[in-house]
């Protein structure tokens, strides 16, 4: 990049989706900072300086359910707002800043530094129609009207930048897509990148589970391995299709083998109502005791809820997989799917938009309708029944998650070019 740079980044969760791109612009050369909502034990990391900040308030009691997220992220927009006067005052004048605006931290930035040119990490604009909100039936709002209302007001916080950003940032085609003009032409189209050099198949990766009984048994590659990965276990990530498909699993696999990643929290949507659900109080509890009855204790002695994992235990579950299975709404595209595709994973997924990017259908993966239980099963048995298939899918999978997504050849030096426009270019028209 022929100009130094002053730039600041914004995540409420840092180094979040910037992970790779703050370290690679200290490499450069380039002076950087990042704000966050995390505390922090070192003030430095990666040769980014780190300045934390909190909110002096919550939230209002009572407040009107339609404004209670603006009012949020009116909050956590005053705290970065005050904390970053504080940072000018200390000589901080960043040339760029690049924010995940998505919890309304940036919303006042511009008052700060005016002249810097503020882009923003386009992750999702929401839709009352034709995505997440209403794609379920089975979980539909109570008030949909209503919640239509809510939607809009939920927006507000992304129509608030687009008067005052110069340019976005989103991972994805669909997702962008997502976003009207005329701001949508301000965004570009960059993953977050996933590094295919480590995650890529290992013929020789073992993993050793316990037993509720106390005994272990070890996997490898010629083991019979179904995975399936989210970070909480919720229908968003379709898990309640996942489970309805497992009791016909088990009874046509008798030497499969089960491994569910994932919380027992919520990333995405509401909470179960506890009334509704006997008292149950997670989507893995309900969905659980709905297919146990159908399936033999000795069946069920097969299927593991492994919870968080760490990153390099997760890698080896990719690995380790014959097949694997990705579900979601009309949403967010996850990390885990381009990772399984690097890992070489032959990959049933869910018939829906942010897959079509990623799975062709016969090519990269199979792709089933999101809420058919019985056709993910036969899918999924299908490659079982069949390693060659399983092979080429894998390996073409792979194969485009290098040629699209790869971090060191396509993703970064990309976001770095994007940056260094940022830099050397006045603020988009």
């Amino acid at each position: 990049m022929s100009k130094l740079a002053n730039i600041l980044f914004i995540h409420q969760n840092f180094p979040g989706q910037f992970k790779h791109l703050a370290p690679a612009l200290v490499r450069q050369g380039h002076r950087v900072w990042a704000m966050t909502m995390q505390p922090v034990d070192v003030t430095d990391w990666q040769g980014v300086t780190l300045v934390p900040y909190r909110a002096s308030r919550g939230s209002t009691p009572n407040v009107h359910p339609w404004v209670s997220d603006f009012e949020t992220k009116t909050i956590r927009g005053e705290a970065c707002f005050r904390a970053a006067l504080a940072l000018k005052a200390q000589g901080v004048v960043p040339d760029v800043i690049v924010a995940h605006h998505g919890w309304g931290e940036s919303l006042f930035l511009k008052e700060v530094w005016p002249q810097a040119r503020l882009a923003i990490y386009c992750e999702f604009y929401y839709q009352p129609h034709g995505a997440d909100v209403g794609f379920d039936p089975e979980f539909a709002a109570a008030d949909p009207g209503g919640d239509a209302c809510r939607l809009r007001l939920k927006n507000l916080n992304n129509l608030l930048h687009f008067e005052v950003a110069d340019a976005g940032i989103s991972p994805t085609q669909w997702q962008a897509s997502t976003f009207p003009e005329p701001f949508r032409r301000r965004i570009s189209v960059i993953h977050d990148g996933i590094d295919t050099t480590a995650v890529a198949p290992n013929p020789q990766v073992q993993l050793t589970l316990g037993h509720r009984a106390g005994a272990t048994t070890t996997l490898n590659r010629s083991s019979e391995v179904i995975t399936f990965v989210n970070r909480n276990l919720e229908p968003y990530r379709g898990y309640h299709t996942f489970m309805r498909a497992l009791p016909e699993l088990l009874a046509r696999r008798p030497n499969a083998r089960v491994l569910l990643v994932g919380a027992d929290d919520v990333s995405y949507g509401a909470r179960p109502d506890p009334q509704r659900y006997g008292g149950l109080r997670s989507w893995k509890d309900i969905f659980v005791a709905e297919v146990r009855p159908r399936i033999p204790e000795r069946d069920w002695a097969r299927v593991h809820f492994l919870g968080k994992v760490p990153y390099a235990q997760f890698i080896g579950l990719l690995q380790l997989s014959t097949v694997h299975v990705y579900l979601t709404y009309p949403f967010v595209l996850s990390w885990s799917l381009l990772e399984a595709m690097s890992a070489g994973c032959a990959i049933v997924a869910s018939d829906t938009q942010p897959l079509h990017e990623a799975i062709r259908h016969g090519e990269t993966g199979r792709l089933v309708n999101f809420f058919d239980a019985p056709a993910l099963a036969a899918q999924v048995c299908d490659l079982l029944d069949d390693p060659a298939e399983r092979q080429r899918l894998g390996a073409n999978a792979r194969a485009l998650a290098q040629q699209r997504y790869d971090l060191q050849t396509v993703c970064l030096p990309q976001q770095l070019a994007w940056v260094q426009g940022l830099a050397q270019q006045g603020a988009i028209a």
